[in-house]
């Protein structure tokens, strides 16, 4: 077959196009395609292809290739796609035995409908009622499920909840004896930045003896209760939505449901309950580690005394501020108690499902505990307590 150079296009130096009549063409493939970077993209040469009209058949020739990996058949595949799209004919014969089985593999099973990703651009206005509607799925899934929480505690109240004691020994000892360590040395760093942030302004009046009632009381009153919700949503709400969402993965919580029973009662009121017991406790602890790390920065920078401390925290703190401090502490163990149970229920199947029910458990508790704490200080200060 002889080529004149008058019908001979050369594009690049590794894809050459030769129309050998108004019917054929051949597509040349040469040099290397083991390394280096291709020289001529196939969409450049898609283009080129477009001003190749009236075509019926088409060679695909790599006589002169040296070496190739699977970039290649990868190249030739968007090609191929090309002009079966255009129902001309592609001649494979000319492409080494490898090249032809990668390419007969890659067809051997048609792609399904919806595999490939596009990209759909969208408005302002679809994302705006897509977020909303999205909002009001997530109310009503919460509705749901503090209705059946509800149901379940009645069930529990009445004697005929179905769960195992030592299913809730074992949460109160996660939410409660192993989460010391880090609610004390927060505690103890919060204490000592109260400390400190009051102490630059009261010293200016000799009043350092008052550093203890803005520690002890915000500490009591706000501090103790809101940090200790904090450290909580980021241990034991993710861990229970990482839990009950493995569980829901593993359709554990589907055979709950075969064997008749239920999975709030057998799983989340076990969880509610632990932390409801233990959060209240760890409030106090937290109290008492934010007040002695306010009594380390005053006795060791500031002429104070331990009893002069003590007395002036002792005269300040009520028993209407600790009782606050500990209604918030009940308020936020039900609150992050629900959003780590309520994900985990509504967890996906896979893994990454898991990892989203998680970091979704401790964003909605720490909203909702902020949410939460600005409503009942509104009220107590409408209250005058």
């Amino acid at each position: 077959m002889n080529v004149t150079a008058a019908n001979r296009q050369d594009f690049s130096t590794d894809v050459h196009l030769e129309r050998i009549d108004a019917d054929t063409l051949v597509i040349r493939l040469a040099g290397s395609w083991a390394q280096g970077a291709i020289i001529k993209p196939v969409e450049e040469v898609i283009r080129e292809l477009d001003e190749l009209s009236g075509l019926r058949r088409v060679f695909l020739q790599t006589s002169q290739l040296e070496k190739w990996d699977s970039r290649l058949p990868a190249y030739l595949l968007k090609i191929i796609d090309y002009y079966q799209a255009k129902d001309v004919e592609v001649d494979l014969s000319g492409l080494p035995e490898g090249v032809q089985g990668l390419l007969k593999l890659a067809r051997a099973v048609p792609e399904r409908a919806g595999d490939r990703r596009t990209v759909k651009k969208t408005s302002a206005l679809y994302e705006f009622g897509k977020t909303v509607l999205d909002g009001l799925q997530d109310a009503k899934g919460l509705i749901t499920f503090i209705g059946e929480a509800v149901l379940a505690f009645w069930a529990l109240l009445q004697g005929k909840a179905r769960f195992r004691t030592v299913d809730l020994v074992l949460c109160i000892q996660e939410a409660g004896a192993e989460a010391l360590p880090i609610v004390t040395l927060i505690s103890l760093l919060v204490g000592l930045i109260l400390a400190f942030v009051g102490a630059v302004q009261l010293a200016m009046f000799g009043a350092q003896i008052y550093i203890a009632d803005l520690v002890s009381l915000g500490t009591v009153r706000e501090m103790g209760a809101l940090m200790t919700a904090v450290i909580m949503s980021g241990r034991t709400g993710a861990a229970y939505a990482a839990q009950l969402g493995t569980m829901n993965v593993n359709s554990e919580i589907d055979a709950l449901k075969t064997m008749g029973i239920s999975p709030m009662q057998f799983l989340v009121m076990p969880r509610m309950l632990a932390l409801a017991l233990m959060l209240p406790l760890l409030c106090l602890y937290a109290d008492f580690m934010g007040i002695l790390g306010g009594a380390l920065v005053t006795i060791s920078v500031f002429d104070v005394s331990l009893i002069q401390y003590a007395h002036e925290a002792r005269r300040i703190v009520h028993v209407d501020d600790f009782s606050i401090g500990l209604f918030k502490s009940l308020v936020f163990a039900v609150l992050i108690a629900t959003a780590g149970c309520m994900r985990g229920m509504q967890c996906g199947r896979s893994a990454s499902a898991v990892g989203n029910a998680a970091t979704s458990a401790v964003v909605n508790s720490i909203v909702y505990i902020v949410v939460a704490d600005s409503l009942i200080t509104l009220i107590c200060n409408e209250l005058n307590i």
